[in-house]
């Protein structure tokens, strides 16, 4: 890589710097993973590309219950994460977030470039690798349910301007969450973004210990314009070997906005489905295989490679 901001220099500095100074009386993980495909797309060339993505985090107290945490990856917008071989034009390395975290008994709070998500990240959900300037406040109501509250900045959607200082608070989402049982949840959130407002709506069914219904919905109050997603994720076999899945079908309204483009894997608007199948590759620890088929409308879309990861 050619190219790393100088953000992701600081970063790697810093807990360099932490984890050094300061070993006997601070914490130090960190998770590294790296991703090898080939992308063929039917609108246009194929590409073969790379991800590396750095996970470093500080424990600031005995308890663990404060931290600072990072995000240095490939990739120059919010929901492209992967640099493409023998190109002059993407070959960069950006830091995209650093927040300070603190959990308690109840809940989280995150304050800084934070995560996107609060845990597990939906179909509907902005992209995974993205990020938002702002407060992250999670605290549990009851037992199995919580509510989250983000309030923040998501304007320039360049991964270079992650760390440009704050300009506006354009970014307001309230969520409430809850588990009936050990076998259905649902979420519901009311978003602010990309100036519009949203209403989102999310229900998971475990049907069995490795299967999963899910259905999602994001509804723009000022129009008619939605998002639709109904899917299927778990684990099968074949024979002794073991196996992941994810599949669904999909609808995103023509008029849907630049949300749309800020969800993972975004490929086109109108009727979509996916299915992806991946496993261990045994000889070598830690490393998967995937196979991903993409369809939305015109537009087709095939994805093979392997992921390797290291936790310290």
């Amino acid at each position: 890589m050619k190219r790393a901001d100088n953000a992701a220099v600081f970063v790697v500095l810093l807990f360099s710097v932490c984890t050094n100074a300061f070993a006997e009386r601070l914490s130090f993980s960190q998770k590294l993973d790296m991703q090898f495909r080939f992308d063929e797309r039917s609108d246009r060339d194929h590409r073969n590309q790379y991800r590396v993505r750095y996970y470093p985090s500080v424990s600031l107290s005995s308890d663990d219950a404060w931290s600072l945490n990072s995000f240095v990856v490939t990739g120059e917008s919010f929901a492209s994460s992967h640099n493409t071989f023998g190109s002059d034009t993407s070959d960069y390395l950006y830091a995209r977030r650093l927040y300070l975290r603190y959990e308690f008994s109840d809940g989280k709070m995150e304050a800084g470039i934070i995560p996107t998500y609060k845990g597990r990240v939906s179909s509907s959900g902005l992209s995974k690798d993205g990020w938002i300037k702002g407060v992250r406040s999670v605290y549990s109501l009851q037992e199995d349910s919580e509510i989250e509250l983000v309030i923040g900045e998501l304007d320039d959607t360049n991964a270079n301007s992650a760390f440009d200082s704050f300009h506006q608070l354009n970014y307001v989402e309230l969520e409430y969450s809850a588990k009936m049982g050990q076998t259905h949840s649902y979420e519901v959130s009311i978003e602010r973004m990309t100036d519009s407002n949203f209403l989102r709506g999310e229900y998971r069914w475990l049907y069995s210990p490795s299967q999963t219904l899910f259905v999602e919905t994001i509804q723009q109050l000022s129009s008619s314009s939605s998002k639709f997603v109904i899917g299927l994720s778990g684990k099968t076999s074949m024979g002794n070997y073991p196996l992941s899945y994810f599949s669904h079908y999909s609808y995103v309204s023509e008029g849907f906005g630049p949300r749309a483009e800020l969800t993972e894997d975004f490929l086109g608007t109108g009727h979509g489905a996916s299915a992806e199948i991946s496993g261990d590759i045994t000889l070598i620890d830690d490393t998967e295989w995937f196979i991903r088929a993409d369809v939305v409308d015109s537009v087709s879309r095939l994805l093979a490679g392997i992921k390797v990861s290291f936790e310290q």
